[in-house]
Parts: C-alpha cells; sequence; structure tokens
C-alpha cells in the first residue's frame, strides 16, 4: 500500500501540475477532501482548482520537481521544488519575469487510492512580496 500511496502522490505533481490535466484532479482527490494551504485552511477540490488555475495563469512556465518523498502507511510526504517566469496576469500583480524558484512540502492522506487530505508548506508570502516588490520596482 505505501508504494502505492507513493506512485499516487507522483502523479498528482506530475498530471496535476506539469501537465496540467485537471481531470486528474478530480480522479484522485476523494469527495469531501480537504487541502490545508497557506492563506486557505480548508479549502475543497473546486477551491483548489481556482487556486491551481491562478498560479498557471501567472507562470505559464511552471514547474514542480518532486526532489524526494517519505512515505509510511495512509501517509506519503513530498519535497518538492517549484520553477517558473511570472510572465502572466494571475495573482493580481502585473507580470514582472521574474524567474521563481522556490521549495516546498506536500503531506498526503491516502485512503483507498484517494487523497483525502493534503497540507501544504511553503513560503507563499516571501513569493508574493518579491513579486510586488518587482513589480513597483519596474513602475507597473
Amino acid at each position: 500500500m505505501t508504494e502505492a500511496n507513493r506512485a499516487l502522490a507522483l502523479r498528482w505533481f506530475d498530471e496535476v501540475w506539469n501537465q496540467r490535466m485537471e481531470g486528474t484532479v478530480d480522479e484522485l482527490l476523494a469527495p469531501g477532501s480537504i487541502g490545508h494551504m497557506e492563506g486557505d485552511e480548508n479549502c475543497p477540490a473546486e477551491r483548489f482548482k481556482v487556486v491551481r488555475a491562478t498560479f498557471l495563469s501567472a507562470m505559464p512556465d511552471l514547474r514542480l520537481e518532486v526532489e524526494d518523498t517519505v512515505a509510511e502507511g495512509d501517509n506519503v510526504v513530498v519535497r518538492w521544488r517549484l520553477t517558473g517566469t511570472h510572465s502572466g496576469n494571475g495573482l493580481d500583480i502585473p507580470p514582472t519575469q521574474t524567474r521563481v524558484d522556490l521549495r516546498g512540502m506536500t503531506w498526503h492522506k491516502i485512503v483507498d487510492g484517494r487523497i483525502v487530505e493534503g497540507w501544504d508548506s511553503w513560503n507563499s508570502g516571501a513569493l508574493m512580496e518579491t513579486l510586488r516588490t518587482e513589480a513597483r520596482r519596474q513602475g507597473a
């Protein structure tokens, strides 16, 4: 079960983020699943899709690289690296062409082959402040 859960978590990052397959969100998230993201503590699947679309709009070349995983029972922790260029209008900040490179972790709880709960940990505030500062510097 642990290896199947690890494979599901890896599929999440590859298909949902890198391949842009929105249908995978519905396939892998269990009904009633909840995400815990910075600034959005109880994020249901539909809200996650909006957040995802916002990030992909802001950084059309966004890539998430899985750097490592730890899996035990129903839990899989993924350490990841996000790279991209802030070249789109998402995030309510004019495009700055700033290259983004940051790291974070996601903890998935997986039951019966679907994600029931997830926790994301990364410094979203620092990203937003960097982009806002660069937009101001550019006079946007």
